[in-house]
């Protein structure tokens, strides 16, 4: 394995200098191939055509292969755009953003999945009302994270990042693992019940992974503790809006704000294929990035949003 620079914790760039580990499923992202099963089995099957599934810190799009069946059409954003090359190539509509500043206009989703993001943004909050303004009335909202507890920092601190092999020193701040309690609320608050449930490996599972080479993934189970890693499920309120003063401050960051360009993109049959990157930092108008224009259908903006 070819070694990697020490960075500060959380630095989005390792997962440039782990470009190639995203897909071997015995490298350093292992875990996550198992846990983008786990969270498919939670997403239902799509109930219209053209529906979207947004994939929130999509990586190296891990996901799509299991949710392939189920009728959606996929939008992965991420902040790695090393990583979006991969996630395009396996079908998904890559972007290149922000979480907590998603460049989707409001209601446009069908299924919203945050897995294993959330405890590497340090806006939580934003995080949670962006994944709740992006899903539809009635939509489904997914996740997966590490809880911010004792027992989990040091499984995932002290103890993972000492197993050779396993994710790199740094890759997690524990500082930034979720409170359950500020996830629910905030969930509840933008319209979304969620409920919780523990996750772990199952242990027969791990022991034939470790000891035969040919055994693809481990299956991962769910237990009553939430403390270390957990899953949430929730459905949006089919009469929540969101709230008053999130949208306010959409508005008034202005500038900031994204068009509704990939939800456009995925629902319109002249836009542009899946293996399409558009880049939204710094606020940039993804429109006007290379490659080929994008087709706005009559679709709801947001208000503050711009169209081309």
């Amino acid at each position: 394995m070819t070694p990697v620079p020490p960075r500060v914790r959380n630095d989005p760039a390792q997962y440039d200098d782990l470009a190639g580990q995203w897909w071997d499923p015995r490298g350093t992202f292992a875990m996550l191939h198992w846990l983008a099963r786990a969270r498919a089995a939670l997403v239902p099957p799509a109930t219209r055509p053209g529906a979207v599934l947004v994939d929130m810190g999509c990586g190296a799009g891990l996901l799509a292969p299991h949710v392939a069946g189920l009728g959606y059409r996929l939008a992965g954003v991420d902040l790695t755009r090393s990583a979006l090359v991969q996630a395009a190539g396996h079908g998904e509509a890559a972007v290149e953003g922000d979480v907590t500043a998603l460049p989707l206009a409001d209601a446009c989703a069908d299924v919203v999945c945050a897995g294993e993001i959330l405890e590497h943004v340090t806006d939580l909050r934003a995080a949670v009302a962006e994944a709740c303004r992006v899903l539809r009335p009635g939509g489904v909202l997914v996740v997966d994270t590490l809880a911010a507890t004792f027992l989990a920092r040091l499984l995932v601190i002290t103890v993972a990042e000492r197993i050779p092999g396993a994710a790199p020193p740094g890759l997690h701040d524990p500082a930034l693992f979720v409170d359950r309690k500020v996830l629910v609320a905030e969930c509840a608050r933008h319209g979304v019940r969620l409920q919780l449930t523990g996750l772990r490996p199952s242990l027969w599972s791990v022991l034939r992974w470790l000891l035969r080479r040919n055994t693809p993934a481990v299956t991962m189970v769910r237990t009553w503790s939430t403390a270390v890693l957990f899953q949430g499920r929730g459905t949006k309120d089919p009469g929540a809006l969101a709230s008053a003063s999130w949208r306010l401050d959409r508005v008034v960051r202005g500038s900031r704000t994204y068009t509704n360009w990939l939800c456009a993109c995925l629902m319109s049959r002249s836009g542009t294929g899946p293996t399409a990157i558009r880049s939204t930092r710094s606020g940039a108008n993804p429109s006007s990035s290379s490659g080929p224009p994008v087709r706005m259908p009559p679709i709801p903006a947001r208000a503050s949003a711009t169209r081309t």
